[in-house]
């Protein structure tokens, strides 16, 4: 094979592979894509022909760590019309291949395609219900992927590998957007797949500094076999504070710049499902993912009912925007967690108040409330606790519920706490929450009906009235001293979240998505804050590539110089330093309890990369 690279060893003698090749990518030759078509085995599909065989979805629910099980998956295909069904693909969580080619206990716990001891299909990747599905892998050895992938390869559509995982684990466990200095690595990931795998392979990757080296990283990984090109529209460092926008120019300028046969999808800034449409029409891509988008809302993919056919799930208010009713939400989650997982029938329920409905179980309800005797104290349980074999459906539903109902929860702040304790006391916890839930939603529905939707307007007026505050908090200033967040100018609006949470702005009984602050106004708060040498440039109207070349940044083609909190954000993106309460820099607080964060971090990902 041909190959042009230049290769150093690192301290730890791993070679680290250049980006030269990136703005030459020209001379990156070691396979044409016609080469690695006719590579594939015989029989197998490949690009469009593969991606036209699976239905052409459009609309695909991301891989997500520990998120996107079998029964997220069937909560979000349940909302798709039946005409819709075959627009739908769905990734599995992330999994991690060295420890599912090696160890079968981590196999039967996170992927369950037969029953134990059986070979009938169960769950993931069945046939009948669960297809389309990608089996999405982080890797950084090619034979541990194919030894990993062909365990899944009679279960799934495709085999999918992590490019783009930004998290501090992954830099730790080389894999995910931390193998995109690696070029040589990816290429040999996924051919090893694309030559010896009886199914396609496919990828995700995130964007790069500039448009350029993207272009050649997305051809790189083309050349290598890869079906299928899903793109974040963000940059590995584009995480926490520094989420900010995707960008969806780039995006679009990488989809006119491949070839038009290439089957590209594109993820980030899908909060809401009218945002599904927008992107596929600004990028020009094929398919549309989302991540945190279909966590807050599972039927982000479906099309609302029309005015007057809402039904008892969806709620339509008096400025006719709407949305799914929470309780309706969790209701069909742990009908499907109940009939798939536990492989019971769902209890008998009610049907989803509406207004008009008989409130005599309401009033039943208060009655029972008000004869409770205070909590009693817990007692010591003899004998050991009770060892139960993992499932993924079951680990997952006090995460996806803390999603789900995270604007429920804070105002209901006692289903918050009976959330928490819903994973020790197991399906009877959770159901308690959903009755809990069903009762609060009746309760708002009826006051929203008694006030004529006052109730919630009332909200969005505060929302209107709400200007954006400076942070308070010294940092460790002296008395006389302004702080970063004092001296920060008040955020434009343009550069604000504040227009995104009143487009989203929904009643709590409705679900809709988390907006997160812009890095701008995160800057504003005092959340990050700004080195020596980056506030220098931002107090003289250095513009965002100015900044960015500081650290070896590119820019993306903009000219001219933009505002003090934009190019402020662009400098926190390539230079920050976060600031706590007790003043110690995110640096100190890292040196100082990097062992215990490293352990908070395995656990919250269920030992997904242990060892």
């Amino acid at each position: 094979m041909r190959r042009s690279w230049t290769a150093r060893l690192s301290v730890l003698g791993r070679p680290l592979i250049s980006t030269r090749w990136l703005v030459c990518h020209k001379r990156y030759t070691t396979m044409t894509a016609s080469e690695a078509r006719e590579a594939a085995k015989p029989g197998k599909l490949h690009g469009r022909a593969f991606y036209e065989s699976i239905g052409s979805p459009k609309y695909i629910v991301a891989p997500m760590v520990d998120q996107s099980e079998f029964a997220w998956r069937m909560l979000t295909r349940s909302y798709m019309a039946d005409s819709e069904q075959s627009k739908l693909l769905a990734y599995t969580p992330m999994l991690h291949a060295r420890l599912f080619s090696q160890e079968e206990k981590y196999r039967r716990g996170h992927f369950q395609a037969v029953r134990p001891d059986a070979s009938e299909p169960w769950l993931d990747g069945n046939a009948s219900m669960d297809r389309p599905l990608f089996v999405q892998f982080c890797a950084n050895d090619p034979d541990a992927l194919l030894a990993a992938a062909r365990h899944v390869a009679p279960y799934c559509d495709a085999v999918d590998l992590n490019l783009g995982c930004p998290q501090g684990i992954a830099r730790k466990g080389h894999y995910g957007a931390f193998l995109q200095e690696d070029q040589d690595l990816i290429f040999r990931l996924i051919n090893k797949l694309h030559r010896e795998l009886s199914i396609p392979v496919t990828a995700k990757i995130r964007i790069l500094e500039t448009r350029e080296k993207t272009l050649a990283y997305a051809q790189n990984v083309l050349k290598a076999g890869a079906s299928i090109l899903t793109v974040h529209g963000r940059r590995r460092e584009q995480k926490g504070h520094l989420t900010g926008l995707a960008d969806w120019e780039t995006l679009k300028w990488l989809r006119d710049s491949l070839p038009p046969e290439t089957v590209m999808f594109a993820n980030g800034n899908i909060l809401q499902e009218g945002d599904v449409e927008k992107c596929l029409e600004a990028t020009g891509v094929d398919g549309v993912m989302s991540a945190e988008g279909n966590l807050s809302d599972p039927a982000i993919f479906a099309k609302p009912p029309p005015p007057g056919e809402e039904g008892r799930e969806y709620w339509r208010g008096k400025d006719g925007k709407g949305g799914w009713r929470v309780d309706g939400m969790t209701r069909r989650y742990l009908d499907i967690i109940h009939r798939y997982a536990l492989g019971e029938e769902p209890p008998q329920r009610r049907p989803l108040f509406m207004p008009g409905d008989d409130t005599a179980w309401l009033a039943a309800d208060d009655a029972e409330g008000e004869g409770d005797e205070p909590a009693r104290k817990r007692r010591k349980k003899d004998g050991p606790p009770r060892k139960e074999e993992a499932n993924p459906n079951l680990s997952a539903m006090q995460p996806h519920l803390f999603h789900l109902l995270r604007h429920f929860v804070t105002r209901h702040t006692d289903v918050r706490d009976m959330l928490a304790r819903g994973r020790k006391d197991g399906i009877d916890g959770y159901e308690r929450v959903l009755e809990a839930v069903e009762r609060r939603v009746a309760e708002g529905l009826l006051e929203y009906e008694r006030t004529g939707g006052e109730s919630f307007e009332a909200e969005l007026r505060a929302l209107e009235d709400s200007t954006p505050a400076a942070a308070t908090e010294s940092n460790g200033a002296g008395a006389g001293d302004e702080t970063e967040s004092q001296k920060a100018d008040t955020v434009p609006e343009a550069e604000s979240s504040r227009g995104t949470i009143r487009r989203c702005k929904r009643p709590w009984w409705v679900a809709q998505p988390i907006v997160r602050p812009l890095p701008s106004e995160a800057l504003a708060k005092g959340a990050i804050t700004l080195s020596k040498k980056n506030k220098a440039a931002v107090a003289a109207g250095a513009s965002s590539r100015d900044l960015g070349s500081q650290k070896g940044g590119d820019d993306d083609g903009k000219e001219g110089a933009p505002h003090k909190a934009e190019a402020a954000a662009a400098a926190a993106a390539t230079n920050t330093t976060t600031t706590h309460e007790n003043g110690a820099t995110a640096q100190q607080v890292e040196t100082e309890a990097e062992a215990e964060g490293r352990k908070e971090e395995l656990a919250s990902r269920d030992e997904l990369v242990a060892g």
